[in-house]
């Protein structure tokens, strides 16, 4: 075998559905819409879970539980070697992550993750730190301080 003889299994590939070009295609006209109707105009149908008017599945099941997603915190990660942009000395703040766009936004705060590896000694003063990055900071003579 050889590649230009390479082919897709029989019937494996189908062509593409060209509606609305005329007589031979099978669907001309009305394009396979039908006559009328709510799904034959642009833009019809109806939305997911409409059950023609029946009161649908979601409204009719009890409603149980609590959910606290509207409340939960939004963390910021950052991973170490990031942190290498910033010259040896320099404090790390999550408003300097911002200023020199490494995040977009501080959130409800910035956690430092220990992917990478990190050159400078830094002083590093975020929300949270994983064990590895903790470790890391300090074993190139930097501090990690939680805010």
């Amino acid at each position: 075998m050889k590649l230009h003889e390479l082919k897709p299994a029989e019937g494996s590939r189908h062509t593409r559905k060209r509606v609305g070009r005329g007589i031979g295609s099978g669907l001309g006209k009305t394009s396979g819409r039908g006559h009328k109707g709510q799904n034959a105009r642009s833009g019809g149908g109806v939305r997911p879970g409409f059950e023609g008017g029946q009161t649908p599945l979601f409204r009719r099941l009890p409603k149980r539980g609590f959910t606290n997603a509207p409340f939960k915190k939004e963390i910021v990660s950052v991973n170490l070697d990031k942190l290498n942009k910033f010259e040896a000395g320099t404090v790390v703040t999550p408003e300097l992550l911002v200023e020199k766009k490494i995040i977009k936004n501080i959130k409800d705060g910035v956690k430092i993750l220990g992917q990478g590896e990190l050159t400078v000694a830094l002083t590093v003063k975020a929300n949270g730190f994983s064990a590895s990055a903790k470790e890391k900071i300090e074993a190139v003579g930097g501090k990690a301080e939680v805010i």
